[in-house]
């Protein structure tokens, strides 16, 4: 199914960071993105007109605000300190406006590690990278981390099969942290920021390298399972490593990646796991650590099907889980799931898979609301989306 979109570029700044649903129709944005030198968009910007039209405001299904949300994330009406996010703010606000003038539903992309919190803009289609199950929405969607194409990029096309072997090898390259005082103390700090400033209270970015130490340590000491770990105490993309550096470190990863098992994927300073997405892009089984995680497409994607599924509270049995659905596994299922981990990458969670499937959303989204229509009233039902309503 094609969509019908709408945007409008003059409501971007010149630094602004472009949704990532139009590179196709601005690829020369992409410039300006900050890891470009990973390309996670190359094939989707050949291909991504094929799964949108863009039309004018009269015709279109939808209409996307043309700069990610992320460019604003902090800002306050009360704030006077930052001039462009308040720029930002206002032209978020004119363009909700005319949609909603237009009676069009607006779709918002917001990325990055705070992408769970609230804006200021009624029933607009939020596409959050990190938000957490308890609290999402019926009008938030969920988008994977884009990365690139690891098995294109360093494996030629070729996926690094593994053979089943008695014990399971899991993998893990990364950042991890212990817990101390310092980061409970921290940790009271962040707290009251978040009260201050943004009247609520908020996990801490750490959280998951310090999960992620934990979940390490009781894998590294159960007989169970053999562990295959790169442990690092600072981020790669992070610092101010030069670019040889961090491509070094990056092989590396995938190195670790490719003589593993099962990869631990845990989530970071964000309730999301790029890790899991860079897992299944390589075939690789994920042992996935679910903090109240929502994961992309889970109402046509069977999740369970695909990782190691560890409840946070269940973190103690972590070992026990790894080895059971290995031992559950033959040797031909085993190679087999390897193969299904790339294909739902490959369709689902790339940036051209995600976005070949993104009309499913709203198609999900009408049924239900004609399904409840119908039971709740005995009428036919109707499947017109709500006005925006902006506050």
């Amino acid at each position: 199914m094609k969509l019908k979109i709408f945007s409008n570029r003059e409501f971007l700044l010149n630094d602004s960071t472009l949704a990532d649903l139009l590179y196709p129709f601005e690829s020369n944005s992409l410039e300006k993105h900050q890891y470009s030198w990973l390309r996670p968009y190359d094939n989707y910007i050949k291909c991504g007109r094929s799964f949108f039209d863009m039309v004018s405001l009269e015709e279109a299904d939808l209409v996307i605000l043309p700069f990610n949300w992320a460019d604003i994330r902090g800002w306050s009406w009360r704030s006077k300190i930052d001039k462009r996010k308040r720029e930002l703010a206002d032209r978020a606000i004119q363009f909700a406006q005319k949609a909603e003038q237009a009676g069009k539903p607006i779709v918002v992309f917001f990325s990055g590690d705070c992408s769970d919190e609230e804006i200021p803009i009624k029933n607009a289609r939020v596409v959050r990278v990190g938000p957490y199950r308890s609290t999402k929405k019926q009008n938030d969607f969920v988008a994977p981390a884009f990365v690139e194409d690891l098995v294109e990029h360093y494996f030629g096309g070729l996926l690094p099969i593994r053979q089943k072997r008695e014990k399971p090898v899991v993998g893990f390259c990364g950042l991890a942290k212990q817990d101390s005082w310092k980061m409970k103390l921290k940790t009271i700090v962040y707290q009251g920021v978040m009260l201050t400033k943004q009247g609520r209270t908020g996990i801490p970015p750490y959280k998951g390298e310090i999960l992620r130490t934990k979940a390490l340590g009781i894998l590294a000491n159960n007989p169970l399972v053999d562990t295959n770990f790169i442990i690092r105490d600072r981020s790669v993309f992070l610092n101010n490593d030069d670019l040889n550096q961090k491509q070094q470190m990056r092989l590396e990863f995938v190195q670790n990646m490719a003589e593993s098992d099962y990869i631990l994927c845990c989530r970071g300073s964000g309730n999301c796991s790029i890790r899991l997405l860079e897992t299944l892009c390589c075939g690789k089984i994920p042992v996935f650590l679910d903090t109240d995680c929502v994961l992309p497409y889970d109402f046509a994607i069977d999740w369970k099907k695909y990782c190691v599924w560890v409840d946070e509270k269940e973190l103690p049995l972590l070992a026990e889980k790894v080895a059971e659905f290995h031992n559950n596994l033959s040797p031909l299922e085993f190679v087999d799931l390897q193969h299904e981990c790339r294909r739902l990458w490959k369709e689902w969670l790339s940036p051209e898979g995600f976005f070949a499937n993104f009309y499913q959303h709203f198609q999900t989204r009408s049924q239900n609301q004609e399904h409840e229509q119908t039971v709740g009233s005995g009428l036919p039902a109707t499947t017109k989306l709500p006005a925006l309503v902006v506050n």
